[in-house]
């Protein structure tokens, strides 16, 4: 690979997931200003949604920073930023929908969550792991380590791919409570749909650049070991 090569494949793994940020900011700004028509708020939204589908023993907390919702699966508990727990926006309604998506993936033992969580330890060791048995075995010459530091990083890469349908199901499981609960209206639909779709760029383009990794090192291993 040319130097200019080099530059550009660098400067792409860093403009795309600043572009997905950037979209789902914007995305969220938007519609963090526009009321869904219940005029519920994103913690009502969840905990109806919760108790829709018998999930009463799932607890709802408030939780620091700015799109920092999650759902703890060891805690059954869903984590709202304060802006989500407490707005009654389409953004919030959407955002808390999609944590609790999560939730009921959980209850219902969903395949690929049950995967991503068995992943977590080897997934995590990898990427922490990754790059340093890479470097270490390129500079001392150790193919075998270099190897080591791949199978590592592809661990850590089929963690970023099996997110993805974990994410995108639970955006569909959003959709579906959101409009059967009556928390939106057939013309909220589109709107609540821009706001998960541009989350789950950021999962996309996370897995875009992992994927792209780990091609870079196995081709860099092939020509090095021929």
């Amino acid at each position: 690979m040319s130097l200019t090569s080099y530059l550009i494949y660098i400067a792409l793994l860093m403009i795309i997931p600043l572009w997905a940020q950037s979209r789902v900011k914007s995305t969220y700004k938007k519609f963090s200003k526009v009321s869904n028509s219940s005029y519920m708020t994103g913690a009502q939204v969840a905990r109806k949604i919760l108790d829709d589908n018998g999930l009463y023993d799932v607890e709802i907390e408030e939780t620091r920073g700015t799109l920092s919702d999650h759902y703890d699966p060891r805690k059954k508990v869903v984590r709202l930023s304060s802006d989500n727990y407490h707005g009654h926006s389409m953004a919030a309604s959407a955002i808390a929908a999609h944590e609790v998506g999560h939730a009921i993936q959980d209850a219902q033992a969903y395949a690929f969550l049950r995967f991503r969580h068995a992943l977590v330890p080897i997934a995590s060791l990898g990427d922490k792991m990754s790059f340093i048995l890479i470097i270490a075995g390129a500079l001392l010459n150790m193919m075998n380590l270099v190897l080591v530091g791949i199978v590592f990083m592809a661990f850590a890469v089929l963690f970023q791919l099996v997110t993805l349908p974990v994410e995108f199901d639970a955006s569909n499981r959003a959709m579906s409570q959101l409009v059967s609960s009556g928390v939106i209206r057939n013309n909220e639909e589109r709107e609540t749909k821009k706001v998960l779709n541009a989350a789950a760029l950021t999962y996309v383009a996370a897995a875009m650049v992992a994927v792209a990794e780990l091609i870079r090192f196995v081709l860099m291993f092939v020509v090095s070991d021929d």
